[in-house]
């Protein structure tokens, strides 16, 4: 299982929220800083999500490009990316081994996906962030009608994988919810890579014994609960 760190991007800088919630910003430095160390550390991912685009607030393609190119991890980039135009526009920023992560604008596509067809789906990780059993779209700010289940139904023949996040847990570092993991690696015969709660280094035993191909860890990296090495 793969231990994937996290950088959330917001305003220029490394921030971690809880649940998604603005006002819960913690800032933790200079990202581009943040990747260096995470490649030092041996870190073959890094998971990097723009905030500010995924909340209409603007974007840090910028820093994107600047973590792309001083750094040697194999990036996972969402946050805001609505249009298969956007896509394609932040792919080119992206090496070929780099992974594009599309929620809102897949979930909206469902059932028939005509907007995520058109994209590579070798290099196409499919968001599921879940709360109360429902999809959330638009930077967790709306709850879709349909379930993790359903989405991951239709869309696994257009993707690489999937990732996983417990809106209800996510940077609480309170511990991962077990069940809803093991639910969840059981839809899909793709890869699933797990988010939110990631406290301790037993969540992510849990995670592996649930079958999680990765896990994204923020808060408890940040904070020195769990050490990449």
């Amino acid at each position: 299982m793969r231990v994937i760190p996290a950088i959330d991007l917001m305003g220029g800088r490394c921030v971690q929220l809880i649940g998604g919630e603005p006002k819960t910003k913690t800032d933790y430095g200079d990202p581009v800083e943040k990747a260096h160390e995470f490649d030092e550390k041996g870190a073959k991912i890094i998971h990097v999500i723009d905030l500010d685009a995924t909340l209409g607030l603007g974007e840090n393609l910028d820093t994107l490009e600047k973590i792309r190119r001083e750094c040697k991890a194999t990036l996972h980039f969402g946050g805001g990316i609505r249009s298969v135009k956007k896509a394609q526009d932040i792919l080119e920023i992206l090496d070929d081994q780099d992974k594009i992560i599309l929620g809102t604008m897949a979930v909206s596509g469902y059932p028939d996906f005509i907007k995520i067809k058109e994209l590579d789906p070798t290099r196409t990780i499919v968001s599921v962030d879940s709360r109360q059993g429902y999809v959330t779209v638009k930077g967790w700010t709306e709850k879709s009608k349909v379930t993790a289940k359903q989405v991951m139904e239709k869309a696994s023949r257009h993707c690489f994988g999937f990732l996983y996040t417990d809106v209800e847990v996510e940077g609480q570092m309170m511990g991962v919810n077990e069940e809803n993991i093991r639910q969840v690696v059981q839809e899909t015969q793709k890869p699933v890579i797990v988010s939110g709660g990631v406290g301790t280094g037993e969540d992510l035993r849990i995670c592996e014994s649930a079958g999680a191909w990765g896990v994204v860890v923020g808060k408890a990296l940040y904070e020195g609960r769990i050490s990449l090495g």
